[in-house]
């Protein structure tokens, strides 16, 4: 049993490390970094947010309200062609990858 959860546990830790390295391929192929600048951490205004170290959940949750359209609020119409044809799947990994940015 202890065996079993050790390599479950591993195997987690490896799709997530996984996903972090796609996150941050589609980061710089979506182009977030246009405007949020590298990692997330040097956004071009001051009205853009910084995401490097934000709650995964928290920016999953936030691209898919802005392109669902739930979000449009701010600088959200911005946001919106941009995110229009990220799968959710995609949104995801860039949002673990960014969570890992410190």
């Amino acid at each position: 049993m202890k065996k079993l959860m050790l390599a479950l546990s591993l195997s987690l830790s490896f799709s997530a490390t996984a996903t972090a390295a796609d996150g941050k391929a589609l980061y710089t192929q979506k182009l977030c970094g246009t405007c949020h600048g590298a990692e997330g951490k040097a956004p071009i205004t001051p009205m853009y947010p910084k995401l490097n170290g934000q709650n995964a959940t928290y920016l999953l949750n936030q691209m898919k309200d802005i392109k669902s359209g739930k979000r449009n609020n701010g600088l959200s119409m911005t946001m919106k062609p941009m995110v229009a044809t990220v799968s959710e799947s995609d949104m995801a990994a860039i949002a673990d990858y960014l969570a890992q940015v410190k």
